[in-house]
């Protein structure tokens, strides 16, 4: 008897948990699917990243061939795009829709200003200078990190100076990249910036210092602080990773994110060229940009030589081992693919974007420098999609003149372009994939889709949602019905978060200690959520919250409701 009622009470306890969980499932997917659907309209130009127009900036040689845009295809495209009827008769196509739509951005806006106990720089204690290093993205993060170093240690920053010895060899200095005159202004109230350490200091004893990665504020205001004592200037040696990515102060944190966002701003000429290459993309309809790392530098770092052959794969591993600074030279290149260390190949791309269901005549531009190998490992992805653009094909050599010789410069029109796409599609999570990424959550969490390269066929939640709730139902004919509702209510929360939607940056792994835990953190610079991303209204069912319960839920409810095999 006593069994019997305990047996009952258990059944009724997993009914009443999965009742509970059901309605949080139809709650929420009802609560995304209104705001995954809101409008069909493409998103232009946003008002938090508008790039100025060609009057506001004088620069004139642009200005006269912006009728370039009103032109069906430039003089450098071998094979024109298909006929404006028919992008807009895909447009009218539900499934095409839904493959534009943004995710659900529940509301979220930058709130970057200062808390009232933030205080403006008072009277400085010294010069910082700051060598950067990398290419230009990690060159951007550390100069953010150094603007936000600068004010905590109460010091003047001399304008940085940028990476003129990496792999690239760019003689760029800050004025031919970014808006050095913005950068100043922009920081009026949270740092004092000059663009040349005075002259009576040019001779001083300086004291050049690798600040500690992934620091804190305290490190600063002990360690470093305490060096004014001895010395009126401090080098940073290095400037990428010198802050921790979580637990600093929220004004702190701010900051970083209206140096990234509002005061590095890219070089007028840059700006303006990166502007008409957008609206070049934009004749051809929504387009999505890929950054295809299949370049040399990346494979040759990375030691990843699948589809190469043997000749290539001998000419990346001598320029690995001819380069000092890299430290690994004896790479495995299949375990490195197995791990999700390699980038994807552009055959690899064209199957994941045939995959998602992309029609054969959507408008991709290449973001990227020389793929390594070109057409002979391109041919692929071209035959699928034969829209493929990119900086060479857009503009004129005379446009692109200014900035060729320049990796950096290069590069910053890459990062216009692929931060105002439609979708960003990163195929290797590097720097520059990682600083995208991290502008389009800011700028209202616009649509990324990132694809898992630890799983070469193309994993299932990759695919478009509609197809794959078809897949959940088809393999759970004998599942409860309950069960498999809050399977695909799951499936699509989790699929529109992996799009780009609003999440809070992930912590360190578990189990990590000491650096390697600080290191295992998500860069700040990816995703500026919790600490400059605020919500206009709280919404009524957290998605985060529903994952957690799904991760918890489901291997208990396929449990109980599958029967015994």
């Amino acid at each position: 008897m006593h069994q019997r009622r305990r047996f009952r009470s258990l059944v009724l306890l997993r009914t009443l948990l999965t009742c509970a969980i059901c309605a949080i499932a139809l709650v929420a997917l009802l609560s995304v699917h209104i705001r995954v659907f809101p409008s069909s309209k493409v998103p232009r130009f946003s008002d938090s990243y508008k790039l100025p127009t060609q009057h506001e900036i004088g620069f004139q040689k642009l200005s006269t061939e912006l009728s370039w845009t009103q032109e069906v295809a430039p003089p450098q495209l071998f094979k024109a795009p298909p006929p404006s009827h028919k992008l807009n008769g895909a447009r009218r196509n539900l499934d095409f829709e839904k493959l534009w739509k943004p995710p659900p951005t529940r509301d979220f806006v930058p709130c970057v200003e200062p808390s009232p106990s933030y205080s403006s720089p008072t009277e400085s204690r010294g010069y910082l200078l700051v060598h950067t290093n990398g290419g230009l993205n990690q060159m951007r993060a550390g100069i953010c990190d150094m603007v936000a170093v600068a004010h905590i240690i109460n010091a003047t920053l001399v304008i940085p100076e940028l990476d003129k010895r990496s792999f690239w060899q760019d003689s760029s200095n800050f004025s031919d990249v970014f808006d050095e005159d913005h950068f100043i202004s922009a920081l009026t109230n949270d740092v004092k910036v000059i663009k040349k350490l005075p002259k009576e200091l040019t001779t001083a004893t300086r004291a050049v210092k690798h600040f500690r990665s992934w620091s804190g504020i305290d490190y600063y205001q002990d360690e470093i602080a305490s060096m004014w004592e001895d010395y009126q200037v401090i080098r940073a040696a290095k400037s990428d990773s010198r802050l921790a990515n979580n637990n600093l102060h929220p004004d702190i944190q701010k900051l970083r994110c209206r140096a990234c966002y509002e005061a590095l701003r890219f070089a007028p000429q840059i700006e303006a060229m990166g502007k008409l290459l957008v609206e070049r993309m934009r004749s051809y309809g929504p387009y999505i940009a890929l950054h295809l790392r299949y370049e040399k530098d990346m494979l040759a770092f990375s030691g990843c030589t699948h589809g190469l052959t043997p000749a290539e794969a001998d000419e990346l591993t001598a320029i690995r081992e001819n380069t000092a600074y890299w430290k690994v030279k004896d790479i495995d290149s299949q375990e490195q693919r197995a791990k999700g260390y390699c980038p994807l190949t552009p055959k690899e791309v064209g199957m994941f974007l045939a995959a998602v269901r992309y029609p054969s005549n959507t408008p991709i531009y290449i973001a990227a420098g020389e793929i390594y190998g070109g057409d002979s490992h391109m041919d692929d992805l071209q035959s699928r999609f034969p829209i493929l653009m990119n900086k060479e094909k857009l503009a004129s050599v005379d446009e692109l003149e200014p900035f060729t010789s320049h990796a950096s410069q290069m590069a910053a029109l890459d990062y216009i372009v692929s931060v105002e796409s439609d979708i960003f599609i990163p195929s290797y999570s590097g720097n520059m994939a990682m600083a995208v990424e991290g502008h389009r959550r800011y700028l209202g969490h616009r649509k990324i889709i990132s694809p898992d390269r630890q799983d070469n066929l193309l994993s299932e939640t990759h695919l478009d949602w509609s197809n794959f709730h078809l897949k959940v139902l088809s393999s759970n004919r004998t599942m409860n019905p309950i069960v498999t509702v809050i399977l695909i209510s799951c499936s699509f929360i989790c699929w529109c978060n992996r799009q780009g939607s609003p999440r809070k940056r992930k912590g360190p792994i578990t189990g990590t200690k000491g650096k390697e835990r600080f290191r295992s953190e998500e860069a700040f610079y990816v995703n500026p959520l919790p600490d400059c991303l605020c919500q206009r209204e709280s919404p009524t069912i957290n998605n985060s919250q529903v994952l957690r319960i799904c991760r918890v839920a489901l291997p208990l409810l396929r449990e109980w409701s599958c029967p015994d095999k």
